[in-house]
């Protein structure tokens, strides 16, 4: 009896594979529209959509570190309809901000195919008259008022980044979490905000046309994108060497034929040369990764970023 369950079990679950997706699937993005991870996860549905037959509906669920999109995918039935464009904020940071998580950034989600890393840049008003991390530090120092920072969101990156930056060198500081980047840089770019720290992306065209001025960037190098802006490492400021990763993920308990297809159709998307470009352009650094080898990265990344967590004392209610 127990066989013919069993056999019956697995004929359901391949015959739902074989005729997933059905119906529309939904990629949450948690943060609003206009930051990294809403360009790239608009950018990747327009051929995802192509290679598996259905619409794939970006939705929008900013706030709370993340977390408020992530525990929504989470908690969401594992048929492979609610997926999650995951990344750093929601999955190796925010959990290690709240003294009781609501969900776990690896057995939570089934995490399927790693898209590439993005840097942050500090950026500032042109008002400002810092050009180097030096004379940003200095300028703070002598500043007579906290100085409010602005970045992507609670527990962002540059959320964390900064509050590193402020504990390192004993600064005054303030944070300003917004629901993403557009909101931000309208208090940024009229300079009701002088610094943000933020994904580089978005602030490459500001950067260009000279309404926002790139301080450095916090990858280990200079990226392809800005190419004169320098590092934090130049800067010796080694322990802001900090990026986001991207990557595509749902919850736990997705059936493994529905990850082998929705890697293979993902994979073929990022491979479009279209896509590439865009991208590159984007600064965005992929690598392949089995969804082994992704799941494997997740967990490193969040033993990776637990302690400079902790340690910046940055906490999310």
């Amino acid at each position: 009896m127990r066989a013919v369950l069993a056999i019956a079990l697995f004929a359901a679950a391949s015959a739902f594979a074989q005729s997933w997706p059905a119906k529309p699937v939904r990629m949450i993005v948690t943060f609003a529209p206009g930051g990294s991870s809403d360009i790239v996860a608009r950018l990747v549905a327009i051929p995802l959509q192509a290679e598996l037959g259905q619409t794939i509906i970006v939705d929008n669920k900013p706030g709370a570190g993340g977390t408020i999109g992530a525990l929504e995918a989470a908690h969401a039935a594992p048929d492979g309809y609610t997926l999650l464009l995951s990344n750093s904020a929601p999955i190796s940071i925010s959990p290690a901000m709240q003294d009781e998580p609501r969900y776990d950034p690896v057995k939570s989600f089934t995490h399927v195919t790693y898209i590439g890393s993005v840097a942050n840049v500090f950026v500032v008003h042109p008002s400002i008259p810092a050009k180097t991390m030096a004379e940003l530090i200095a300028w703070i120092k002598a500043e007579p008022n906290p100085v409010n920072y602005g970045s992507g969101g609670i527990g962002s990156i540059g959320h964390i980044v900064g509050e590193t930056m402020k504990k390192e060198h004993g600064l005054r500081m303030e944070h300003i979490g917004y629901k993403g980047s557009s909101p931000m840089h309208n208090d940024l770019i009229p300079g009701t905000i002088k610094l943000a720290i933020d994904t580089l992306p978005q602030n490459v065209p500001l950067i260009k046309d000279g309404r926002l001025r790139a301080i450095a960037v916090t990858s280990p190098a200079r990226a392809q994108i800005a190419p004169e802006v320098p590092s934090v490492l130049e800067a010796g400021e080694k322990n802001l060497v900090a990026e986001n990763f991207l990557g595509v993920s749902g919850p736990a308990g997705l059936p493994n034929e529905v990850v082998v297809r929705l890697h293979a159709a993902t994979r073929k998307s990022l491979a479009d040369p279209k896509v590439t470009q865009r991208l590159s352009e984007l600064g965005v650094q992929g690598k392949e990764m089995t969804p082994n080898e992704f799941t494997a990265f997740v967990a490193n990344q969040v033993r990776e970023w637990h302690k400079p967590v902790k340690d910046s004392g940055a906490k999310l209610n």
